[in-house]
């Protein structure tokens, strides 16, 4: 009996003990809010989402970036390594990426049925001046739809618009016929007995670049226009004052400050116009004129004059005209490639 007492005593002591030691640290439930509301444990919490926000933002973007690189960047490497493989390279099953065996054969035979060096200047000389024509046309049309209020603005804006959302392919035909039978108001018909055949050399797009309705123009001028909306009326206002006119202000200061869009749509223009086929095959432009339509026709040479009948070995050459093709436009963005990022950003291209 007494052993149980001094038992029972004891546990009671203990409790006791447990009861004033709680009172002293405080109950778990109150250890927990008393950590909730530490200051310092709040921020490292908080670092620690934002540290993981970040972690999991980066994570996705490096796979977003890495697999939009595969498949832009993937088929080119592609075309460079296959330019420079050997016959037996080719048939090699082990050989992927890297060739055994390299050889320039592909590209000294592309260089010579591409007439390289005469038709990559006659395709520059091409692009180059349409782009001049393009730039000057769309920067002025667009200033005037940005600055101006006239009869039918609404309307005709809708025109560029249209001109950007229409495929080109469905007024092919027109265009064709336009061009075959070229007549303004009957005037050439009736001074020289019949129309005039501008097929086969490239004076259609020059007459349609001149007036606005080249390749990508609609684009151009809707770029211009949101790009001189952006500007502040107060310059133009500024140079009234100072007595410049409409056409010194346009050329000579609005011009001047436009030219991240200027530089912008010189680069588009270039490159789509060389690189175009759909208007060159249209109107039948020359193949030494436009580079990107004679590429159409190497493996057709090749095979006709150097008696190679393989297709597998004739899509070698091929892929060698491409890279030397590729060579003058990948030259021109490496030079200009700070001023078309930061036109891009400004003129406000998306997508």
């Amino acid at each position: 009996m007494g052993a149980s007492a001094n038992a029972k005593a004891n546990t009671k002591a203990e409790k006791r003990n447990r009861a004033k030691e709680q009172k002293k640290t405080g109950s778990p439930e109150k250890l927990l809010k008393s950590f909730t509301q530490d200051a310092q444990f709040i921020n490292d919490m908080t670092r620690w989402a934002v540290n993981l926000k970040k972690f999991v933002l980066f994570v996705f973007q490096l796979i977003l970036i890495v697999g939009v690189c595969y498949v832009i960047i993937g088929p080119v490497l592609g075309i460079i390594s296959s330019s420079f493989f050997s016959n037996s390279d080719y048939y090699n099953p082990m050989v992927y990426l890297i060739p055994q065996e390299p050889t320039l054969e592909r590209y000294k035979l592309a260089f010579q049925y591409l007439k390289y060096g005469t038709t990559v200047r006659n395709s520059l000389i091409y692009s180059l001046s349409l782009m001049a024509i393009q730039v000057f046309v769309c920067s002025m049309v667009g200033y005037g739809f940005a600055r101006f209020d006239f009869p039918f603005k609404k309307v005709l804006f809708g025109c560029v618009v249209v001109m950007i959302v229409i495929p080109t392919n469905t007024i092919m035909l027109p265009l064709y016929m336009t061009f075959a039978k070229f007549d303004v108001f009957g005037i050439i018909k009736a001074v020289t007995g019949s129309a005039v055949n501008l097929l086969s050399t490239p004076i259609p797009m020059y007459i349609m670049t001149v007036f606005g309705c080249g390749l990508r123009s609609g684009l151009y001028i809707y770029i211009f226009n949101q790009f001189f909306r952006g500007l502040p009326k107060e310059i133009e206002e500024a140079a009234l004052v100072d007595g410049c006119g409409i056409w010194y202000t346009y050329f000579r200061i609005m011009l001047i400050n436009a030219l991240p869009s200027v530089v912008t749509v010189a680069i588009f223009s270039m490159v789509w116009q060389y690189n175009d086929t759909f208007y060159a095959k249209l109107f039948l432009i020359s193949d030494n004129i436009v580079i990107s339509k004679k590429i159409s026709t190497i493996e057709a040479s090749i095979s006709n004059v150097e008696k190679i009948y393989d297709p597998s070995i004739l899509e070698l050459y091929l892929d060698a005209g491409i890279v030397l093709v590729m060579i003058p436009i990948v030259i021109i963005y490496v030079l200009l490639q700070k001023q078309f990022i930061e036109g891009v950003e400004r003129s406000g291209i998306v997508g």
